[in-house]
């Protein structure tokens, strides 16, 4: 099966580098009922950042506004799903580096049962570019 790729909405957020911080954030959307296709996070000069991949767009902005949470305003990636096999997630960027688009980052994971992941952030004034040459949906 050939990838399948989509544009995704994100959201990212800073909050304190400390023990159970993204533990409680995730405990409050998940009582929210908040489904996520994706989460990462990472150390930042001011702590961490963490971003959120939600499966609706509205139902977590709703979410995160009843929580207090102050994500940043939302902006787009691209979510890659597909059959793992050598060369998978290089033939997604092969894809992009031949239309001139630069990946500004990317997270790629084996998902078990032969399938893989990959997350990939572009940037905002080349989305559009990029959902052309990877035939998003």
């Amino acid at each position: 099966m050939a990838s399948k790729v989509r544009k995704i909405d994100y959201f990212a957020m800073n909050i304190p580098n400390r023990r159970g911080e993204a533990a409680r954030i995730l405990d409050s959307l998940r009582e929210e009922g908040v489904n996520l296709l994706a989460f990462t996070g990472f150390p930042d000069k001011h702590g961490a950042q963490i971003d959120f991949v939600p499966e609706n767009t509205a139902a977590f902005k709703a979410a995160a506004r009843r929580a207090k949470l102050k994500v940043r305003a939302k902006k787009s990636g691209f979510l890659v799903q597909g059959d793992d096999r050598p060369g998978a997630v290089s033939r997604v960027l092969d894809k992009l580096a031949e239309a001139r688009i630069n990946v500004t980052a990317v997270e790629a994971v084996c998902a078990g049962k032969n399938r893989f992941g990959a997350l990939l952030w572009v940037k905002q004034k080349d989305v559009t570019k990029a959902k052309r040459a990877l035939g998003a949906r």
